[in-house]
């Protein structure tokens, strides 16, 4: 896995924790990072730093255009994979965006259910299309 590969997981770690801790990501990656066991990689940071301060705008996108599912109806792995996803494919400019897609995939083929990827991929790929008509 490269390490921007790994960064990813372990921002999806970071988040997922923080929503079943019912805590601000902000504050579980302050702790990580302190703890510095695992060390933090700097774009694991840069992640969910984005998603944190994003997260409103994020989380209307995904509602939107997540057709037949609600957030609440989403597992939270899937939750959070299109938050880290979104985040990184429609803020962060110098990854290309079918990296973006393809690394979130792999990681819902991963880390959660058999539908998983083909939702998250649809929805980044959705993303992707609406990009330049989206307000950010």
């Amino acid at each position: 896995m490269s390490a921007r590969g790994k960064a990813r997981r372990r921002a999806l770690d970071i988040l997922f924790e923080a929503e079943l801790r019912g805590e601000d990501p902000l504050k579980i990656l302050a702790e990580r990072v302190e703890r510095r066991e695992p060390p933090v990689n700097e774009y694991t940071s840069t992640l969910v730093e984005g998603v944190a301060r994003h997260h409103a705008r994020i989380d209307e996108l995904i509602t939107t255009y997540a057709e037949g599912w609600t957030l609440d109806r989403m597992p939270a792995v899937d939750r959070n994979l299109l938050r880290g996803g979104t985040y990184e494919l429609l803020w962060i400019p110098d990854v290309p965006e079918g990296v973006v897609i393809s690394e979130w995939v792999h990681l819902a083929g991963e880390l959660s259910t058999d539908e998983s990827p083909q939702f998250i991929n649809g929805l980044l790929a959705r993303f992707k299309q609406l990009k330049p008509s989206l307000t950010l």
